[in-house]
């Protein structure tokens, strides 16, 4: 597992062949695997919400009970299981036209392998900003597109040409459902679960806090 995951990452042309190898000995051989680095972003969300914060506005820190922030989480997590889950199914739907088959399990396994990038920019959630998530979000699309290019014709053992058009398909449907689902995870623990908020203003120590700066004799003219 460990080895395929630093093989995608460098040669992702040879991991590709050996994840097709070792799916074909064993269906369910990707298991282990999304469920461990699924939970990276939910983890590093859960660490980055409730103790680190973020800011909106200048001197201002916002923060999510602790409730709340594992709510958050568990919906993330359970949002990856499911979009990899309709993610294979269409995989294997499309399969059909480019006259490859695969098995449900080898189509769920190929989206875990395929969605590493997106499951290490969770790291980002340590330290919630906007701009870096946005830098580190596109960065991630940029390489998961890159590795379904590259590995759709390997892993289905099609010809390029038609592993070319079977990945643009999958990275249109792709988006389509990260979108669709983690909104409605999103709206649903906002909506239906109601998260509590700290916020919290940091002073300016060179000048005091604001009760100090009152209670200050005047000084005499």
């Amino acid at each position: 597992m460990y080895a395929n995951l630093y093989t995608l990452l460098t040669r992702p042309d040879r991991a590709w062949t050996a994840i097709r190898q070792d799916e074909e000995r064993n269906s369910a051989n990707y298991l282990p695997y999304l469920l461990l680095f699924s939970l990276l972003p939910a983890v590093c969300l859960f660490i980055g919400t409730h103790w680190m914060g973020w800011s909106l506005v200048d001197q201002e820190r916002i923060r999510l009970e602790a409730i709340s922030a594992l709510q958050l989480s568990a919906l993330i997590y359970v949002a990856t299981l499911i979009g990899v889950g309709i993610m294979g199914y269409f995989l294997r739907y499309m399969s059909r036209t480019f006259k490859a088959r695969p098995t449900f399990n080898q189509c769920i396994g190929f989206i875990a392998y395929a969605c590493t990038p997106f499951f290490l920019a969770g790291i980002a959630g340590l330290y919630p900003t906007r701009w870096l998530a946005i830098l580190v979000l596109l960065a991630a699309c940029a390489h998961t597109s890159y590795l379904f290019y590259v590995g759709l014709p390997r892993f289905m053992r099609i010809d390029n040409q038609q592993g070319f058009l079977y990945a643009s398909s999958m990275i249109g449907v792709g988006l389509l459902v990260v979108v669709t689902i983690l909104v409605s995870a999103i709206l649903f623990w906002t909506l239906t679960l109601e998260p509590d908020y700290q916020r919290t203003v940091q002073q300016d120590q060179s000048r005091g806090t604001q009760q100090e700066r009152m209670q200050a004799p005047a000084t005499d003219e």
